[in-house]
């Protein structure tokens, strides 16, 4: 986690306690735009709900479901390697045979050690490719899983207001439907994400990731140490949650069905 980011999810959970709404609010804000878009871990650091949190960063000015991945796909070339596993052995011929080229009175040992050396940005690349796919698509799946659980909460309180009541309660019924479906979605991703975690093993490694990063892509580890350390049990509270919520509005929805069959025509 990076000083800034972490200095403001610091202040959040030592002030969020005792802090007004509006103060609170701010907190959140402010640790949001320093990088923690995870609204789960905000809701955590501030202990309130994440409905508290969407609510405290619309009153910020912050739309909650705008926002950028920060693992970015862009393409990959490293002296010729894109991470492609089916292309990688003819990705080192063809860099073996421009250093040739490039070389043509090096000696059999130097020929080796570059070779070797090829070996490992063909292998780190390709881990890299490998780690940062999975990262994306599990913060894809997260965005989307809060996002869907907060859908549900809005299709709920549409309930108040809406002229059609049946439709829009089965709107409301299909979007906490949806949602179990993202979080066990979520849960997918986050555990093939941690179960290929991102390391360096050998000083020829290291060189070739610090290539990587010179060539502008992002960095793992704090990708990878912001990752669910427990990705089932947290799918097991998210959904013993939303089905908690459920129940109780489903009692709530169950009395105006009641009041609606019961009340004379017209009313």
């Amino acid at each position: 986690m990076s000083t800034h980011r972490a200095a403001a999810v610091a202040a959040l959970r030592d002030w969020a306690a005792i802090a007004t709404p509006a103060r609170r609010a701010a907190l959140i804000a402010a640790a949001w735009r320093a990088g923690e878009t995870r609204v789960a871990a905000l809701a955590e650091a501030a202990g309130v709900t994440r409905q508290t949190v969407y609510t405290d960063l619309r009153a910020e000015g912050i739309d909650p479901d705008d926002r950028e991945d920060t693992m970015s796909i862009s393409p990959l070339n490293i002296e010729g390697f894109t991470g492609e596993l089916a292309a990688a052995d003819a990705q080192w011929g063809a860099a073996m045979a421009r250093w040739r080229a490039a070389h043509p009175d090096a000696s059999r040992d130097e020929a080796t050690t570059e070779g070797t050396r090829l070996v490992a940005v063909m292998d780190t690349t390709a881990r890299y490719a490998d780690v940062r796919g999975l990262l994306v698509r599990e913060e894809a799946a997260r965005v989307e899983r809060d996002r869907l659980v907060h859908r549900a909460d809005l299709c709920w309180e549409a309930l108040s207001t809406a002229s059609a009541w049946l439709a829009a309660h089965h709107a409301y019924v299909v979007a906490v439907d949806a949602a179990h479906t993202a979080i066990g979605r979520w849960c997918e991703s986050a555990e093939a994400a941690r179960a290929r975690m991102w390391v360096c093993g050998s000083p020829r490694s290291e060189a070739a990731y610090r290539q990587i990063r010179e060539a502008g892509h992002p960095a793992l580890e704090e990708a990878v140490a912001a990752l669910d350390p427990d990705p089932a049990r947290t799918a097991a509270e998210l959904r013993a949650d939303l089905d908690a919520r459920h129940q109780h509005r489903a009692a709530l929805a169950a009395q105006t069905a009641q009041l609606a069959r019961t009340a004379p025509a017209g009313v």
